[in-house]
């Protein structure tokens, strides 16, 4: 999987390097302009020449159009370096877990998938309910009253950890559930209604690509992520 990120990072960032090096047909440099404007000199009416202020005005103008260039490559350069500096450090990132606002992950062969919910203040009977891809309720865990702050749940198809803490919970299949896409839905009592609470799931990286200078994580089970979005960053 590195491999395909690190190709498609280095051709995206080989092809911006080749568009800033090109140059540009229509642009008009500083020879071309005192070229132009000694012609200019050259041919004006002789009984009518060009004031001294007139040729002053436009050394002016061609100064400050030479500095609004410049200025710009220059700001080009530094945004061209500071998103290939980003593509370099967001391409370590390939097989390692983040975790991302989503309610549905990839649970892998010998892997786990982290649930993490804020809980406000004031709430309880949370539960957790784990439906297949075809929508099926397969695994429902009551959690009952939980502290207000970040719950984080871990479960790897047979066992679940609350918080650092393995729960006394026994699963309704004895060898556990196979791998594949599982949708999380955790809910709980708010203000004496059921509510559901916004779930972050962990996923793996397989590859990170640049678009538009924007940094795009492509996670397992989950496709294309925003590394805006990347709530963690996992161990």
């Amino acid at each position: 999987m590195s491999e395909i990120a690190s190709t498609s990072l280095f051709n995206d960032l080989s092809i911006a390097r080749r568009s800033e090096s090109e140059p540009q047909s229509n642009e008009l440099g500083q020879k071309a302009f005192l070229e132009l404007m000694i012609t200019q000199m050259e041919n004006q009416d002789p009984l009518s020449p060009q004031e001294n202020t007139e040729f002053i005005a436009q050394l002016a103008q061609f100064s400050s159009v030479e500095a609004l260039d410049s200025l710009n490559a220059n700001f080009d350069s530094f945004t061209n370096s500071f998103v290939a500096n980003q593509a370099l450090q967001a391409s370590t990132l390939v097989g390692r877990s983040v975790t991302v606002p989503t309610d549905t992950a990839l649970l892998e062969e010998g892997d786990v998938v982290s649930a993490s919910v804020d809980i406000p203040a004031g709430v309880g009977n949370v539960s957790v309910s784990i439906y297949s891809q075809s929508g099926s309720l397969v695994e429902q865990l009551d959690l009952g009253t939980q502290s207000a702050g970040e719950m984080v749940l871990r479960w790897d198809g047979l066992q679940a950890e609350l918080n650092g803490e393995i729960l006394d919970w026994q699963s309704s299949h004895e060898e556990g559930l196979p791998p594949g896409v599982y949708r999380f839905e955790v809910s709980a009592n708010v203000d004496g209604e059921a509510t559901e609470l916004d779930t972050a799931l962990s996923a793996n990286v397989n590859s990170v690509t640049v678009s538009n200078g924007q940094l795009t994580l492509n996670l397992a089970g989950i496709g294309a992520v925003s590394l805006a979005e990347v709530k963690q960053f996992n161990e």
